[in-house]
């Protein structure tokens, strides 16, 4: 039986129905398509915030006929949305950046006379855990309020232990006090810190053997990340700290490719990384390795958008190796000030030409497997939590086509209804 039909023996635990939803599905069922929604009354009974079945409703209310039914009358249901590329926690803003960059002063000028990353590194390790709390959380509640029910956060700004650190403490907090999963990653190699300018050997040798080994053993990073890039550090340089992160037993994830083809998603395939992320500048060996490895390319449109790029991400050679692709807003205070998964889905589809499939799978399935989670969300399946978003639309479509709309009706995380502000709202 297909993996979306499978259903499991009624039991007796409480069971919750969400019934007479229209489905969509990226994976082949009988009768739908792929990248269409199910016809008949399809339904998903939860317990203990885990699907266990997904069936017609009917069948449905045989196996568990004292079920809580939740109806959400003809609605269509996705998996509530990932977001799996964010630096989302950070303190300041980088406006004044953006007016220069309008009167045609490049990123890289920008990041060589002290803005850039280090503006925002300079504002945030004066921020206290709270005010990093404080000022996130805004951001968080608009994806949320556009069906994301898990959110990647990234560090990065701090570049030094103590800042490191409550960056991902804010990350874990914010995971508790609104109802979504957070995974954390550790950007360590996101730029050369002040206190190391002009000497990134010195840099990277204090991460290998000091700031890594604290961070994996705080237990406050899910994965690791670099930035490989020519304002940021060298290949060999990406190469030892992924080696020293993977012996710490953090997966590892990679900026790569963005403004330069530095060969990063070949990188990032040869350690066999989670995902390889931006991608503008990756040539055909990279894609290729990315295929063989099952990396997943991590597109950032908001990013290449923000910043007027005209080089965009081999797609057409993503699609023919079969390179998953996810989408991401990349929300940071300087290149992508994007709050809204669902403008991430409009500029993938217009700016690099994905369909409306690709794009919802994106944004669940493929983005699941960039943050290595894909056994428990990103699809509508038996065993999996029960993260659904449920919209008020007549097709999947108007997801992508309706530039600045906010058609969420209501998400579903771990089995719990609401929208944002506190779980069950």
């Amino acid at each position: 039986m297909p993996e979306n039909l499978h259903t499991v023996m009624p039991t007796t635990e409480a069971t919750r129905v969400i019934a007479n939803g229209r489905l969509w599905t990226d994976a082949p069922r009988p009768g739908v398509a792929s990248g269409d929604v199910a016809a008949l009354p399809i339904a998903v009974a939860e317990q203990h915030g885990r699907i266990v079945a997904v069936a017609p409703l009917a069948e449905l209310l045989r196996q568990y006929p004292h079920a809580e039914l939740d109806d959400v009358d003809g609605r269509l249901v996705t998996p509530g949305f990932i977001d799996c590329h964010t630096h989302i926690v950070h303190a300041g803003n980088r406006a004044a950046e953006f007016a220069r960059r309008l009167a045609g002063e490049s990123y890289q000028s920008i990041a060589r006379s002290g803005g850039g990353i280090l503006s925002t590194v300079r504002a945030t390790r004066a921020a206290s855990l709270q005010q990093l709390i404080d000022a996130a959380l805004p951001r968080v509640d608009a994806l949320l309020a556009e069906g994301v029910t898990t959110l990647e956060i990234k560090s990065g700004y701090g570049l030094d232990l103590e800042t490191e650190q409550r960056m991902l403490q804010a990350a874990r907090a914010i995971g508790k006090l609104r109802p979504l999963a957070v995974a954390t990653t550790y950007l360590g190699a996101h730029t050369v810190p002040p206190e190391h300018a002009g000497d990134a050997a010195a840099y990277i040798e204090r991460l290998c053997t000091e700031l890594i080994p604290a961070v994996a053993a705080s237990g406050l990073a899910d994965a690791f990340d670099a930035y490989c890039e020519t304002v940021a550090f060298t290949v060999p340089q990406v190469l030892r700290v992924f080696q020293a992160a993977q012996a710490h037993g953090l997966p590892v994830k990679l900026h790569a490719d963005q403004l330069s083809n530095m060969h990063g998603a070949l990188l990032a395939a040869q350690q066999h990384a989670l995902s390889a992320d931006h991608l503008e500048y990756t040539d055909e060996a990279g894609v290729n390795a990315l295929a063989a490895a099952g990396s997943v390319a991590v597109l950032l449109p908001g990013a290449y958008y923000f910043l007027r790029e005209t080089q965009r991400p081999p797609i057409a050679a993503l699609r023919r190796a079969g390179v998953p692709m996810a989408v991401a807003t990349d929300c940071n205070p300087g290149t992508s000030p994007l709050t809204s998964i669902l403008t991430a889905m409009n500029l993938a589809a217009v700016e690099f030409g994905l369909s409306v499939g690709e794009c919802l799978a994106g944004v669940t399935r493929h983005a699941a497997q960039a943050l290595g989670l894909q056994t428990s969300i990103g699809t509508i399946a038996a065993g999996k939590w029960c993260d659904l978003a449920i919209w008020n639309v007549a097709q999947p479509a108007e997801l992508v086509h309706n530039l600045g709309a906010r058609p969420l009706h209501r998400r579903y995380w771990h089995g719990q209804p609401g929208l944002y502000s506190q779980p069950g709202s």
